[in-house]
């Protein structure tokens, strides 16, 4: 695929159909920088609580077949059950994709795959271009793989969405399913990724740096005002901003993709990124209960430094380096610094 990016663009979900044309012609009008737009919204909405917004539901595909005849680009939606792929296909949808909490259960992908071969039988004209599927909410590449197998009986083009797993990147889970897959395109949600419109742009640049094949970002014309994910929403001017990231990462000296080599590398450099920041965050908690701890000790007089609780921290860590495979020196070293510091935290 080269430079070629696939860019999958629009609202979390269509909530009016002004939202979705204004939203959709401001997207359009950077189709001059984009070489592959699909434009997509939700019109149902799988929440977690039954009080919030659950998608406008069939009347939005009328909104998305509004779209893909005026701007003349292809349209996606999501889809949980095999009704929703029923409408969505009887309304000319080109792309549907399966969200990160259908794919976490099998049986709703395979009915999902079930429907889809049966309507490419009753549907005359069938259409359907594609369909994209997220990871799992829980870091499983096996089950993502497996959904991606069970797609691909259908006949379908199929493309996998790497959204993390609760705003983590788990990119272990997603150089798995890369390396496993490296024959079908894999795309970024860095939307869902972070949860923060703000941190979408510098997470276009992972599209380049990891060799993926584009990226899936919820766009709104007015996020403030959005009914369902405001936070990590972008505006089509801050969409200006990641596609600058995302072009500026792609071009190279020679405008030459980068090398396997360099790819494979910036996978496992994601990985140890990820690995320290668990890291630092553990450490942190571990310093704020430190504190409490200390708290404690001088309400009821007992002093910071307890030699036995010393000694049976010290017996552990044997226990735990040899399950680990760590050597006792190091072990050693890297207790003896985190407590000094959580003695600090409790003088």
């Amino acid at each position: 695929m080269g430079n070629r990016k696939y860019l999958v663009l629009g609202p979390c979900a269509a909530e009016s159909r002004e939202q979705v044309m204004e939203t959709a012609s401001l997207v359009c009008d950077l189709r001059f920088q984009i070489s592959n737009l699909i434009f997509r919204a939700g019109v149902w909405k799988p929440r977690t609580r039954p009080d919030t917004f659950q998608g406008i539901g069939e009347e939005g595909l009328g909104w998305l077949q509004e779209v893909k005849e005026r701007f003349g680009i292809p349209v996606a939606t999501e889809v949980a059950t095999p009704e929703h792929v029923e409408a969505a296909l009887k309304a000319g949808i080109d792309y549907l994709w399966i969200g990160a909490r259908s794919s976490a259960n099998p049986i709703v992908v395979q009915s999902i795959c079930s429907a889809i071969l049966d309507l490419r039988l009753k549907i005359e004209d069938f259409r359907l271009k594609g369909v994209l599927i997220k990871n799992p909410v829980n870091a499983d590449a096996a089950l993502w793989l497996g959904n991606i197998e069970r797609l691909e009986a259908t006949g379908i083009p199929v493309a996998a969405v790497h959204r993390g797993c609760n705003h983590q990147p788990c990119w272990a889970m997603a150089h798995k399913v890369r390396l496993a897959r490296p024959d079908i395109p894999m795309l970024l949600d860095p939307s869902h990724m972070s949860g923060d419109a703000k941190v979408v742009p510098m997470l276009m640049g992972k599209v380049a740096e990891l060799g993926l094949d584009g990226a899936m970002v919820e766009v709104h014309a007015h996020p403030e005002q959005a009914l369902s994910d405001r936070k990590q929403q972008i505006r089509p001017d801050g969409l200006m901003s990641a596609l600058k990231v995302l072009n500026d990462a792609t071009k190279s000296p020679n405008d030459e993709p980068t090398a396997p080599n360099d790819t494979e590398l910036n996978w496992l450099r994601a990985e140890i990124d990820e690995l320290d920041e668990t890291l630092w965050d553990t450490i942190a908690a571990r310093m704020e209960v430190s504190k409490r701890i200390g708290e404690w000790k001088k309400a009821h007089g007992v002093a910071p430094l307890q030699p036995e609780r010393v000694k049976v921290i010290g017996e552990r860590l044997k226990v735990i380096g040899e399950r680990l495979h760590l050597s006792e020196q190091f072990m050693q070293k890297m207790w003896e610094i985190i407590h000094e510091q959580s003695l600090n935290e409790q003088y």
